[in-house]
């Protein structure tokens, strides 16, 4: 063989290497690609009600394999440290239900306001209900992790996001469909598949049977077998088993909604303007939620740890404001919890306050389907963004970066105290009982 030969095979063979790494770093974007598609082509396959009973198989099933990981891969002292961590909740819950769904309805009523007969008026009724929704259940965990955030901080936000939303998403779509969206108001469709009250019962149900319980499962084994469960994390990879559990979620949101006659009940137009505008306004509602919870402010106003000689108002200001400039473990945690909205409920909602069988289910399942998808999409490209700023910080990129560390693992967390920034004094005085350290 002449050297010009071999010399082409090496350049085939580098090439050949370069496309399958290339195509095994995508693996979720390409297999989302696929179960799209699958859903597409059987819809039966794995709707609610399907061939695979999709509500209890996926709906239950996979969601409890997530939270299964997240309780083997959690410290018990970490889980109820930031259980109690009030502060991190009212920022998580005043964003998720009342700032981006305000946004939403303004944006919606301008643009009824424009009298555009591309956009139907069911289609924003759905996006009026789709941002009044929760935060999203399991993709939220899945997502913290890979960033490195506090993924223990974001469990606790889903729980107690979700267990809220069965009563303030209903109250907010009654609040928002009134004067000119009164046509949109559940009170004035027929008759859903269920009561409130069932729906209450059903939320309750999915959400202790698919989280609390392999959560509590979790945490027992963990302590038990705390040498066994490092073992098994590390070396079956389960933080890729949920990211492939969140596939299964998202395949059986997308045979839901094709099932229903979803994409063909909207104008193209719509698909399009549906598909930009969910991007753009998740990524503004990322960083609106970063500002949220690194108000700049209080760095202006707390510049300086209180001393004898402030003031007690400022004393007390400063202890009480300070911890609302969060880490950025926690503030990764509250970016993907923040704009992130539930489908699993969602439908739930939907279904049973306008009826499985009405003519505008499709119109009103669009937004919730779509958003959740390029929510998840648009998440995974963040989260390589977000992990880097995460480890920005030269100690604790020092840290890490020592040979017995293993941030993967449940006893070799990242630590979540605040940053050492000497342009940042508040960071380093404020160490809250938020942040925990290994």
């Amino acid at each position: 063989m002449s050297d010009s030969e071999a010399s082409g095979k090496a350049k085939v063979y580098v090439w050949m290497r370069r496309i399958a790494s290339f195509l095994i770093n995508q693996w979720f974007f390409i297999l989302l690609g696929v179960f799209v598609a699958l859903a597409h082509l059987y819809p039966e396959f794995a709707k609610q009600g399907g061939t695979i009973r999709a509500e209890y198989s996926i709906g239950y099933g996979a969601v409890a394999v997530i939270f299964l990981i997240s309780g083997l891969s959690m410290l018990s002292k970490d889980l109820m440290k930031n259980t109690f961590h009030w502060r991190a909740h009212f920022t998580v819950l005043t964003s998720s239900f009342l700032i981006t769904s305000a946004i939403i309805f303004g944006i919606c009523c301008g643009i009824k306001a424009s009298h555009d007969q591309a956009i139907d008026d069911w289609l924003l009724v759905g996006l009026i209900v789709t941002h009044s929704c929760p935060t999203t259940v399991s993709s939220n965990v899945v997502m913290t992790k890979q960033a490195h955030g506090n993924d223990i901080l974001t469990l606790c936000e889903v729980f107690i996001g979700n267990v809220l939303g069965a009563f303030i998403t209903p109250a907010l779509v009654q609040m928002y469909l009134r004067g000119v969206w009164e046509f949109g108001n559940p009170t004035h469709q027929e008759l859903g598949d269920s009561s409130m009250t069932e729906l209450y019962g059903e939320v309750m149900k999915q959400i202790g049977l698919s989280v609390f319980v392999p959560l509590f499962v979790g945490q027992v084994v963990q302590n038990i077998f705390p040498k066994q469960t490092k073992w098994s994390l590390t070396t079956f990879k389960l933080n890729k088993v949920g990211s492939f559990m969140l596939l299964l979620i998202m395949f059986q949101s997308f045979s839901t909604a094709f099932a229903q006659d979803a994409f063909t009940s909207v104008s193209h137009v719509s698909i399009i303007f549906l598909v930009f505008f969910n991007i753009g306004i998740y990524l503004f509602f990322t960083v609106l939620t970063y500002a949220y919870s690194r108000p700049y402010w209080i760095l202006l106003i707390f510049d300086t740890p209180p001393e004898q000689s402030n003031s007690r108002l400022y004393r007390w200001c400063y202890k009480f404001f300070t911890p609302f400039y969060y880490n950025r473990r926690d503030t990764v945690a509250m970016m993907l919890c923040g704009p992130a909205k539930t489908a699993a409920l969602g439908v739930s909602l939907v279904s049973s306050q306008y009826g499985s069988h009405s003519k505008y289910l499709g119109k009103l399942l669009v937004p919730l389907v779509l958003y959740q998808a390029e929510q998840v999409m648009t998440a995974q490209i963040l989260v390589k963004f977000m992990k880097k700023w995460v480890y920005a910080d030269p100690n604790l990129k020092q840290d890490i970066e020592t040979p017995t560390e293993e941030p993967e693992t449940p006893n070799h967390e990242p630590e979540s105290s605040n940053e050492t920034s000497s342009r940042e004094p508040l960071e380093r005085d404020n160490q809250s009982s938020h942040s925990y350290k290994r």
